[in-house]
């Protein structure tokens, strides 16, 4: 039965037992790394006693503001001190922290603010207006606080309480509510919409601690990290990489517009030793004008995911000074669960059969039970660089679930797998090497857009009969949105002003940067062959539009 024979006395209690959260890192850290650099923004420069003292004076103004345990508060901020503080302060006080994508339109935001019910939001003054209209109307609006940040050179608007007069007025010593069970909710998530609305996905306060925990061992981590912020906190919490710094006494150096003039300061001025991107970033890098390059003695680590990175930008970054490890995950599973673990066996290997290993999604990271791909039936494929399947996850690194959405719930864990979706292969070493993506996702710069939407928008269009979006390879992105329209009989409207219509309703982002107009192939039963749509936006790398 797994039991001893008499366990009488071996019951948990406050001595050998307490719920798993990433708060005790920085309850921790406060302790044994007070005098240390936690926090790097400019001017600014935090100690850790400095860091537990402003998470604490923000959890005691939540709570003042009637911020009670299960609440949700947002942020909409970029990658600044304050949205790292709210990573703690927020659980601090029992709420669940809703980092929202400083990059999506009104609509969504509207959206994400009616469905998770933010008491409270937090927003840096640059995204004010954006905040402000997707509460325009609302009879009961959440609170916001404004964050104008100096260091960009943001002065407050005036118009709402800003984030240091709540911190001013707030308890230093606030006791922190840590949950009484590791389930309790932390963080709410919304992705990208992969069916047109995103879908909430909730974190517990055990996954995150597991998957911090689990980074430290796949990044080869030791202590004092100096780590840049370049992924978003809005995605997948960073990755959940600001729960973990205080684990190692690191000290996180804030990047609020991603520049390689700013990553090479970093670098070479902060002496920053990892980061987190897209490759884009990679290419941003390795791209650099001359006069932003600064020179540095030490291997920069580093962490893409979003795309594998194509095997030329391995070899024009990595004698530049990074070592890039790819690794792959969903918003689902916390961020990376999977990394592509190098073996020594690989740097023996010709430059170009090193360059696809290093591209490879990987193996499962040690916080996941398994990472597989399996046939419909869930038999795992075979081992042998071919057979296709959809990559499925299982641990504690994945999801609570779905928030308020119980069917889409159970579907995502049918058969006792989280199904990613996504399609790929193995190799016989176990490897897996995603082949495609389902839904048609496409990724552009790190950021998922959903085929299905910008098709919806441009449905909406007088003009348009059918419209198809598939992904189109970019040199710069990785991938961007590319729509293949037919036009209604009689009607005319030319490419810009298709994309010009969709700005009006979409993200950047998801705004397709080329149309093609034609007659859309499809199946006998009138179904878009998208496959063939892919091809001809792969013939369109190069030619204008």
């Amino acid at each position: 039965m797994g039991w001893l024979a008499d366990e009488t006395g071996l019951e948990k209690c406050a001595a050998n037992y307490t719920p798993l959260t990433p708060l005790s890192f920085l309850a921790r850290a406060a302790d044994i790394f007070a005098d240390r650099e936690a926090m790097v923004y400019g001017a600014t420069r935090r100690t850790y006693a400095d860091y537990r003292a402003r998470v604490s004076r923000l959890a005691s103004g939540l709570a003042g503001l009637g911020v009670r345990p299960g609440d949700v508060v947002a942020t909409i901020l970029p990658n600044v001190p304050p949205h790292a503080e709210a990573h703690f302060g927020v659980p601090a006080c029992g709420a669940v922290l809703n980092a929202i994508n400083t990059r999506l339109d009104v609509d969504t935001v509207r959206y994400i603010f009616d469905h998770g019910g933010a008491k409270v939001v937090i927003v840096d003054t640059a995204f004010l207006d954006l905040a402000e209209a997707a509460l325009a109307d609302r009879a009961d609006p959440p609170t916001l606080i404004e964050w104008p940040d100096a260091e960009a050179g943001f002065a407050p608007s005036g118009r709402h309480r800003t984030y240091e007069d709540l911190l001013a007025a707030s308890d230093p010593g606030f006791a922190w509510q840590m949950p009484q069970d590791e389930w309790e909710s932390l963080a709410l998530n919304y992705t990208s919409g992969t069916t047109g609305r995103p879908k909430g996905v909730v974190y517990h306060h055990r996954g995150a601690y597991l998957a911090a925990m689990g980074q430290v061992v796949s990044w080869r981590m030791v202590l004092y990290p100096r780590y840049l912020t370049i992924v978003p906190m809005f995605h997948c919490n960073a990755w959940c990489h600001p729960w973990m710094l205080p684990l190692l006494g690191g000290t996180m150096i804030c990047l609020r517009d991603i520049t390689a003039a700013g990553i090479y300061q970093a670098i070479a001025g902060e002496k920053a030793t990892h980061f987190g991107g897209a490759p884009i970033v990679l290419n941003t890098i390795i791209n650099a004008k001359p006069a932003d390059r600064l020179p540095f003695d030490h291997v920069v680590e580093v962490f893409t995911a979003g795309a594998p990175p194509a095997a030329a930008t391995l070899a024009a970054i990595e004698p530049l000074g990074f070592n890039v490890t790819q690794v792959y995950g969903l918003t689902e599973t916390y961020g990376p669960a999977t990394e592509c673990t190098w073996h020594d066996g690989f740097d023996t290997l010709p430059p170009d059969d090193r360059a696809a290993v290093k591209a490879r999604t990987g193996v499962a990271m040690p916080f996941m039970d398994d990472v597989t791909v399996t046939a419909p039936d869930l038999t795992p494929t075979p081992r042998d660089g071919a057979s296709l399947g959809e990559i499925m996850h299982r641990g504690n690194g994945v999801m609570k679930g779905y928030y308020k959405n119980p069917e889409a719930t159970r579907a995502a864990f049918d058969g006792g797998y989280f199904h990613s979706g996504d399609i790929a292969y193995r190799h016989p070493d176990g490897y897996i090497k995603i082949a495609d993506r389902a839904k048609d996702i496409i990724i552009s710069g790190g950021e998922n857009v959903s085929s299905v939407e910008v098709e919806g928008i441009l449905m909406k269009h007088p003009a348009v009969m059918l419209a198809a979006v598939v992904a189109k390879p970019d040199e710069k992105w990785g991938e961007v949105p590319c729509a293949f329209v037919e036009l209604k009989d009689g009607a005319t409207v030319d490419a810009d002003a298709l994309i010009a219509f969709c700005r009006n309703s979409l993200a950047g982002f998801k705004t397709p940067k080329a149309v093609v107009f034609c007659e859309l192939p499809k199946t006998s039963t009138g179904k878009i062959q998208k496959f063939e749509l892919r091809e001809k936006a792969r013939a369109l790398v190069g030619t204008p539009g």
